[in-house]
């Protein structure tokens, strides 16, 4: 008992260790670390004031900690949500949830913006098998995707919109790839061209999907495990996407069970 009662100290330390660096980190290099540094101080005049037993102005520390912490509630209530819910899971989850799907409607709508122009372009989602090969032989961007990047790089008046373009996670990892043509092109229809059959190699040879968008016709394809889907509509598009790449629900640690384990 008296080993337990020793080691009381250190945790309270290592607790109190772990809120300050939550809180700084939380606050440092923002406005917001000013209203910490003030706390550090009220409390230090307040704690100085008890010490040195000046009771007028121990007391006026008291009054304006009351009213402060009302205040500071009220004014940095933005803050304070943010704060936490960066600790719970669920909203950890809904914010992973929501990401993905405003790049999923920013890819759609930027997709189907050059599709109803007749703008070509031949998209590769990196998925389990790297793509870094391809990647390094053509220009590396390791930009953040943005509808306003991806036209521009098939605008045909630029010198990167020949090839493919390579996307990992929200990233546009490299421009002006060349892809692997499919030796068997007899799925492909007559008005598919080289992006086409450049987007069912690339199928062939890794598990990426590969979107093409037809410069003559202006439809949307899709390419994955060497299957060539024609002519996609952009809720399915998007179907297709979430289905492939949405993040997977965390799993939650199953109990253990004795009975089951004895059966087993």
């Amino acid at each position: 008992m008296a080993l337990m009662h020793s080691f009381i100290p250190l945790l309270e330390v290592a607790i109190i260790a772990i809120m300050l660096n939550y809180l700084l980190s939380f606050f440092w290099n923002t406005k917001s670390m000013d209203l910490v540094l003030g706390f550090f101080a009220f409390f230090l005049i307040l704690g100085a004031s008890s010490w040195l037993q000046l009771p007028v102005l121990h007391k006026i520390m008291v009054l304006i900690g009351n009213v402060a912490v009302i205040a500071v509630i009220i004014i940095f209530q933005p803050e304070l949500r943010v704060a936490l819910s960066k600790l719970s899971l669920k909203s950890r989850r809904y914010r992973e949830i929501t990401e993905f799907d405003r790049f999923l409607d920013q890819l759609a709508s930027s997709i189907y913006k050059m599709s109803e122009k007749h703008i070509g372009a031949l998209i590769a989602i990196e998925n389990e098998d790297s793509l870094q090969d391809y990647a390094q032989k053509a220009v590396m961007l390791n930009a953040v995707f943005s509808p306003e990047l991806l036209e521009s790089i098939f605008a045909t008046n630029t010198p990167l919109h020949d090839g493919a373009v390579i996307f990992r996670d929200k990233t546009i990892i490299a421009a002006a790839v060349i892809l692997p043509l499919a030796d068997d092109s007899s799925q492909l229809a007559k008005s598919m061209g080289t992006r086409h059959r450049a987007g069912l190699g690339l199928s062939h040879a890794t598990d990426a999907l590969v979107i093409v968008v037809s410069e003559e016709t202006g439809k949307v394809s899709m390419a994955r495990e060497g299957i060539m889907t024609r002519g996609i509509k952009i809720d399915r598009f998007k179907g297709i996407l979430r289905s492939i790449f949405n993040p997977p629900p965390r799993a939650h640690p199953t109990k253990f069970n004795f009975w089951q384990w004895l059966k087993t």
